[in-house]
């Protein structure tokens, strides 16, 4: 008897999911995250893949535990080394297994002078960026923060924060995020 094939519910499926099961408005959601209800509408449709970041408020707002929501996308993450999230940047988890722990790691690799394209950052919690390779600009609210080889910043991520890869090159980023 052959195999049925069975397709895992991706995380934009599971958002949606979880917003209509507590019975929440797309917009309000997309209010309380501060994204546009396109966007919000995006990543539930599986058209864009949402940052990290992005989901941990997406879990905030939806009052559920953000391993809920990313135990599938970490488990895939275990079987490829690099996940493409924008076309800006990809990355690849340090710490496979965490999914109920509450520090991440992460090697981000930033693609050559590009900014991530319609993402900025903002979720409970702290952030630690050490720069590998290359060199970086790190926004954290108004404050701009140049950052080369070997240099590190640590802040409250709960403060919108982008990053740009200033160089001609990759620019590689050990990136750990706390959330309580």
């Amino acid at each position: 008897m052959p195999k049925e094939s069975i397709r895992t519910e991706s995380v934009g499926d599971r958002i949606r999911k979880m917003r209509k099961d507590k019975n929440l408005e797309l917009s309000a959601v997309a209010e309380t995250i501060g994204c546009a209800p396109e966007y919000l509408e995006d990543i539930e449709a599986n058209k864009v893949a949402p940052p990290v970041g992005m989901l941990i408020q997406i879990s905030r707002a939806l009052a559920v535990d953000t391993a809920a929501l990313l135990a599938e996308e970490r488990r895939k993450e275990r079987h490829k080394s690099y996940r493409k999230r924008t076309k800006s940047y990809s990355y690849k988890t340090l710490n496979p297994g965490a999914e109920d722990k509450h520090l991440w790691a992460y090697l981000v690799t930033l693609a050559p002078e590009k900014d991530h394209e319609m993402v900025e950052f903002k979720h409970e919690g702290e952030e630690f960026v050490h720069v590998m390779e290359g060199k970086a600009e790190i926004q954290v609210g108004d404050e701009v923060n140049v950052l080369k080889k070997g240099q590190s910043l640590h802040f409250n991520s709960a403060i919108t924060h982008k990053l740009r890869n200033l160089s001609a090159k990759e620019t590689k980023l050990l990136v750990v995020v706390y959330t309580p």
